[in-house]
């Protein structure tokens, strides 16, 4: 560390220079007085510096004490103001009354009694040495701008330390607020992930169970193959959706539409379901939570669609109103209906429902004159 750098690391603050410029003034007006001072001056001097040394020394450590010293060391100085001709009593008053008006401890009240105060005193001073009690006139007249500029000086003091709070205060609610979000980031996360593998582990679970059962009772290996690959489609899907739900939670899901083009997409070219994509009004983005639970409802859907409708054509429409995102699914009458009712459920329209319901949404799911459709309404 250089020499400066030291020295700007120790460097007193503005109100520690203000104190110290005020002993230099104390020590130094009686010491270069143009007539020498009498032995009751020195006494006065001598007790009002030992009061303005104390009165350092308790600042910060027992501050109401500290400004009581003050206090009643402004009242002895006064006296100074009596007994010398050169202004050295003046110079003395003013530095104490500084110290003290500029304090934002006491209040202004308290500030200006004080100043009374201590023009009393100066004024009893000059009673009993019979002299004329007018003289103080001009010192007076200096005394009461001291002290007014030492009053806008503590109400700028006491305004920079509000500001300084209320930054604290901001900067503490600001800390919150991201300690608060980051809470309800991980728990948003924890539940998402908990939904998918509490689901995707749960039926591929089951499904082994079977295959298990019918390799060691039945020995139907093809029966067991065929919950081998069920469950190894629940897998794949399974890590498809916390994959997706992952990404959405972390903000960089692509928009909802392109997800739902791409769903869409990989529906159709599997070969259960065409599906045809609408999406009209201001396109917008809903927050995470409302995307992975629109996406979750479409998924659902078109597996629903292709479990128990295959072949028949599947209409996805995306419609952005004033308030609110409605997604729907609705998928031709079906023709022939699959027997085995085989393939993956997904989160299941009941887990769909209260997903959506948590982004402050409502479901709903039916037969209909044109089909099956399942509709879900989000807040914008």
């Amino acid at each position: 560390m250089s020499t400066r750098s030291a020295l700007a690391a120790y460097r007193p603050s503005a109100w520690g220079v203000e104190r110290i410029i005020g002993t230099v003034m104390l020590v130094a007006a009686p010491m270069t007085a143009r007539t020498p001072l009498t032995a009751g001056a020195w006494t006065a001097v001598g007790a009002g510096l030992a009061g303005w040394l104390a009165f350092l020394a308790l600042d910060g450590r027992r501050p109401v004490a500290g400004l009581a010293v003050l206090a009643a060391t402004t009242l002895v100085m006064a006296q100074t103001m009596a007994v010398t001709d050169d202004g050295t009593g003046v110079i003395m008053v003013c530095v104490a009354l500084a110290g003290f008006a500029t304090h934002t401890r006491p209040a202004p009240a308290v500030i200006l009694t004080v100043a009374v105060a201590v023009l009393g005193s100066a004024a009893l001073g000059q009673w009993l040495r019979d002299r004329p009690v007018a003289d103080l006139g001009s010192d007076a007249a200096v005394v009461l701008v001291v002290v007014v500029l030492g009053l806008v000086r503590r109400d700028y003091r006491v305004k920079a330390e509000h500001a300084r709070l209320l930054l604290e205060q901001a900067e503490e609610a600001r800390r919150e607020h991201a300690r608060a979000a980051a809470l309800d980031e991980r728990t948003r996360i924890a539940r998402e992930l908990h939904d998918v593998l509490a689901h995707s582990l749960g039926s591929l679970a089951i499904q082994l169970e079977v295959a298990d059962a019918l390799l060691t009772k039945r020995s139907d290996v093809e029966d067991a193959l065929a919950r081998v690959r069920r469950a190894r489609r629940l897998a794949i899907d399974g890590l498809a959706e916390a994959r997706t739900a992952v990404a959405a939670l972390r903000e960089d899901v692509p928009p909802l539409a392109d997800a739902l083009e791409r769903l869409a997409a990989e529906h159709s070219g599997g070969g259960a379901n065409p599906v045809s994509l609408t999406v009209s009004g201001v396109v917008r983005a809903p927050g995470a939570d409302a995307s992975v639970a629109l996406l979750g409802v479409a998924r659902e859907a078109l597996t629903n669609a292709g479990k128990h409708a295959p072949g028949a054509k599947v209409f996805v429409t995306l419609d952005h109103l004033d308030t609110t995102i409605r997604l729907t699914v609705r998928n031709e009458p079906v023709v022939v209906a699959r027997a085995d009712g085989g393939g993956p459920s997904g989160y299941g329209l009941t887990g769909m429902a209260e997903r959506v319901a948590l982004a402050g949404g409502r479901l709903t799911a039916g037969p209909g004159d044109s089909g099956w459709q399942v509709t879900a309404e989000v807040p914008a």
